[in-house]
């Protein structure tokens, strides 16, 4: 990215935007991190949002629908985005915009990461541990675990 001194933090903003969406907050971390002054940040984030260019909402659905494809629960979705400063009424949103089957997505990255559910207590909780992990919720890791399998 140039950064000379003549260009504006709005520039610089868009330069980011046009690599990937962005959330405010990721916007204002990263102007900071550039040494843009604080004063100049928020009014030039504000015209691209007015503007369209930026949306909070946009990025929590491009945000969640990624996560999604990745086989990420909703637990490590919720944390990861709240992270990018999205607020949870947000986050709801985007959920209820893809309106995932969890307990089905759990099961397919349970199948797609083990052949099988494991004979011993031990392997179970290895594949257990692994959907935790995943950020899926205690119910969808025990669907997951009688189902994932199903159509084998």
């Amino acid at each position: 990215m140039t950064d000379t001194p003549e260009t504006s933090p709005r520039d610089m903003a868009i330069q980011y935007l046009a690599r990937r969406e962005y959330s405010r907050a990721e916007l204002v971390q990263r102007l900071q991190s550039k040494g843009v002054a604080e004063e100049a940040i928020y009014p030039a984030l504000d015209t691209l949002a007015e503007d369209g260019l930026q949306s909070d909402a946009r990025f929590a659905e491009v945000f969640v629908r990624s996560r999604l494809v990745r086989g990420q629960g909703p637990n490590r979705i919720r944390a990861d985005i709240r992270q990018r400063g999205i607020d949870d009424a947000l986050t709801a949103l985007a959920f209820e915009a893809e309106a995932p089957d969890w307990h089905a997505l759990a099961a397919q990255a349970l199948a797609k990461r083990f052949d099988e559910p494991g004979s011993l207590p031990r392997e179970r909780a290895k594949r257990e541990r692994f959907l935790a992990g995943r950020g899926f919720e205690f119910d969808q890791v025990r669907h997951a675990m009688q189902h994932a399998w199903d159509d084998l």
